[in-house]
C-alpha cells in the first residue's frame, strides 16, 4: 500500500509539473466551444470509460458535458467481449453519427494504451466532422508500441492536443518481485485529476471571459434537485429552439 502511495504520488507530481500548457490548452479549447454553445464529448473503452462517467451529471459539472457510453465498450457485457470490441473496425463511425457529433464541439478521448481501433477511429471520425480532439493517454506505453490500426497511427499521433497520463507502460506500477508480477494502475487516479483540472481550469476561463457557466450541484444537498432540474429544463428547451 506504501509503495502504491508513493507511484501515485510521484506520477501525479510529474503530470503536474510536465502537461500543464496542455492541460491549460485543452481548457481553453473547451471554454471556447461552451461559450459557442457546443459541446463537450468524453469518451473512453473498458476501464477509460470511467472517466468519461466521472465528468458527466455531478457536482460541480458543466452542463455542456456529454458522455459517450457504449455497453458493449465498457465492463458491463464482460471484460474479454469488451476488449474484442474496442479492437473492431468501423463501429466509431456509428457512435458519431448517434451522438450527433459535429463541427465546434470537442471530443476528449480516452485511452491509456491509444493504440485499439475505435479510439483512433473516434478520433480521425470526429476530426473529419471538424470536431477538436483531445486525447488523455500513456506515452510510456503507447510510443514505443507497435500501431494495431490499419492506419499505421496511434491516438497521440492524431489529436490536436495530447494529455499524458505519466503512467508505466502496462498500467499497473507496484511491481511484486514474489510472483513476479505488478499491480496497483495508475491511469483512472490520475486520470481523474487531469479531467477534473481541466474542466476547474476551463470554468475560470469562462468566467474570466464574463460568461456565466451553467454547473450542478450535489443532488444530495438541499437545493440540488430543484437546481438540476432547472438547468435540464433549460437544456432541453436549447435543443427544441436550436
Amino acid at each position: 500500500m506504501n509503495k502504491y502511495y508513493e507511484k501515485v504520488k510521484g506520477i501525479l507530481e510529474q503530470c503536474f509539473q510536465t502537461q500543464q500548457k496542455d492541460i491549460l490548452k485543452a481548457a481553453e479549447c473547451g471554454a471556447q466551444a461552451v461559450m459557442a454553445n457546443k459541446q463537450l464529448f468524453f469518451f473512453g473503452t473498458g476501464h477509460s470509460h470511467m472517466l468519461a462517467e466521472e465528468v458527466y451529471y455531478r457536482a460541480g459539472g458543466l452542463k455542456n458535458i456529454k458522455p459517450i457510453l457504449e455497453s458493449a465498450l465498457m465492463l458491463h457485457e464482460g471484460g474479454t467481449k469488451s476488449t474484442r470490441m474496442e479492437r473492431l473496425e468501423d463501429y466509431a463511425a456509428i457512435l458519431l453519427d448517434e451522438h450527433k457529433v459535429e463541427a465546434g464541439d470537442v471530443l476528449f478521448i480516452i485511452s491509456n494504451s491509444g493504440l485499439n481501433a475505435v479510439p483512433i477511429e473516434m478520433a480521425i471520425g470526429a476530426k473529419a466532422r471538424g470536431v477538436k480532439v483531445v486525447a488523455l493517454t500513456n506515452l510510456n506505453h503507447s510510443a514505443p508500441a507497435k500501431p494495431r490500426h490499419r492506419s499505421g497511427k496511434k491516438l497521440y499521433e492524431i489529436a490536436d492536443i495530447v494529455i499524458d497520463n505519466c503512467g508505466l507502460p502496462g498500467d499497473a506500477a507496484v511491481h511484486l518481485d514474489a510472483i513476479g508480477l505488478s499491480v496497483g494502475p495508475t491511469s483512472t487516479v490520475v486520470g481523474a485529476f487531469i479531467v477534473n483540472a481541466m474542466i476547474v481550469q476551463l470554468v475560470e476561463n469562462l468566467i474570466a471571459a464574463g460568461f456565466v457557466p451553467q454547473i450542478y450541484l450535489s443532488a444530495n444537498v438541499e437545493e440540488g434537485d430543484e437546481h438540476n432540474a432547472k438547468m435540464i429544463e433549460s437544456a432541453a428547451a436549447e435543443r427544441q429552439g436550436g
